[in-house]
């Protein structure tokens, strides 16, 4: 470890900072001492320090009171306080007002680097810990979801304003790969919660025999192979965020014991009957209609009204094309910074291809096209032959005296309208939104167009 830390030693007896100073120059700290509790405050107001070693006993202000100080004007200053073997209750107490250590006189060389050291580590991983979390928040806030597209306005909206009611429960609709967990992401950010009580699950990847022990816990002994117990996910998400991803597929028999988590806020590990209480936010997410669900019976109608209180959809990526050149950018920045690589960016006949492309993907599909093309490209303009893309879907080509239409829908969504929705939404592409234009391409009247 690099000794580049600052560190103030505080005490009345010369001889002591004398001998203290010396351990800690010897082994490469910047020291700097002070007599007593009022010169030691006006130099913390000087210069930032990494730690302050202070005799608990001293005339007019002891360690004490200038830890008091020290912690209310700076919070986080690591703070050792040495004492006498007669005043090792007086430490303990210290330790309590949030010292980090505290040592006995007569100081050991040896003991004291070890301690000064561990402390100073833990200080920096608790600033780095915190640096992370500070990115984590700018990387998943709302202002890193900007949009061009009108559709999307709405949808932002909404969730900024649910963030303010941390008890409602949120339902996300969306294709899959639509970043229904990116928008889920941000409310939870936005409600002043980082990432660590953020807590996804996704209903559909868990077998239904663990599911309910995944999600509430388990105590030792609840079934065969419990030798020992185990924290559901949703202890994890205390006064956070419990992310369910595909609420759809959730087994029946979990559906009404999650209805009553919701209703009672509560729930119980699996093998116990000791309520725990459920102290986070519920946010739900699905690519299916969970309306449908329940006509099939595979879903409960008294949990879907229960989550359904604050309804979010995101359009899929063809019904807002105005921000693939945005997303674009923005995942080559990604790619530049993990890849080490220069990517200059994407050519037009590139950016073209894209944005005419239907992406039943989505967002997801798009970014995994664009880190294909960042790994095989060798430093030049990204063209369509890196994107791994035959041809864009939704096209409608000529073919000597006939017209290929190549509309590619899923099958919950296809229908009479969506595919008229598509045509005019091509012809409007292709006749640069001329509305005359596109009903000429038609082939259609323009009240018809209409």
């Amino acid at each position: 470890m690099s000794n580049d830390a600052r560190i103030l030693v505080v005490d009345d007896k010369e001889s002591f900072r004398f001998m203290t100073k010396g351990y800690l120059t010897d082994a490469g700290y910047g020291v700097t001492c002070a007599g007593n509790a009022q010169e030691a405050l006006r130099e913390l107001a000087k210069i930032p320090y990494d730690l302050v070693i202070s005799d608990l006993v001293m005339p007019e202000i002891d360690g004490l009171e200038l830890l008091r100080r020290v912690r209310k004007l700076w919070p986080k200053l690591p703070f050792i306080m040495v004492t006498a073997h007669h005043s090792v209750e007086s430490a303990v107490a210290a330790m309590e007002e949030g010292a980090e250590d505290y040592l006995l006189k007569p100081l050991h060389r040896d003991e004291l680097l070890l301690v000064v050291e561990r402390i100073l580590i833990h200080a920096r991983l608790l600033v780095s810990h915190e640096r992370m979390l500070d990115e984590q928040k700018e990387e998943y806030s709302f202002q890193s979801i900007s949009s061009r597209a009108p559709s999307m306005g709405p949808v932002l909206a909404a969730a900024e304003q649910i963030a303010d009611s941390p008890h409602t429960t949120v339902a996300i609709y969306g294709e899959s790969g639509v970043g229904k967990e990116v928008l889920a992401r941000a409310i939870h950010v936005a409600a002043g919660h980082d990432m660590t009580t953020f807590v996804p699950i996704n209903c559909a990847a868990i077998p239904e025999t663990l599911m309910e022990s995944e999600l509430f816990g388990h105590v030792k002994g609840a079934f065969t192979g419990a030798d020992h117990a185990r924290e559901g996910k949703c202890a994890r998400a205390r006064t956070g965020t419990l992310f369910l991803d595909e609420i759809g597929d959730m087994p029946l028999p979990l559906q009404a014991k999650l209805l009553r988590l919701l209703e009672e806020r509560v729930y119980e590990k699996v093998g116990s009957d000791t309520p725990q209480s459920a102290d986070f936010r519920v946010i739900v997410a699905t690519h299916r209609s969970l309306d449908d669900c329940c006509k099939q019976g595979t879903f409960r109608s008294d949990l879907y009204h229960r989550i359904n209180v604050f309804p979010i959809v995101i359009p899929p990526l063809r019904e807002r094309r105005e921000d693939i050149p945005q997303l674009a950018e923005f995942f080559l920045e990604t790619f530049r910074q993990h890849l080490g690589k220069k990517l200059p960016g994407l050519s037009r006949p590139a950016l073209d291809h894209l944005c005419a492309n239907n992406w039943p993907g989505n967002i997801r599909e798009l970014r995994n096209r664009l880190e294909y093309a960042a790994i095989i490209s060798r430093g030049e303009l990204i063209q369509p032959e890196h994107l791994r893309m035959e041809s864009a879907r939704d096209t409608v080509t000529p073919a000597g005296d006939r017209v290929i239409i190549n509309f590619d829908f899923s099958p919950e969504e296809f229908s009479f309208d969506a595919v008229n929705k598509r045509l005019i939404a091509w012809a409007m592409e292709r006749s640069g939104n001329n509305k005359s234009a596109a009903a000429r391409l038609l082939k259609a009247t323009r009240k018809i167009f209409y």
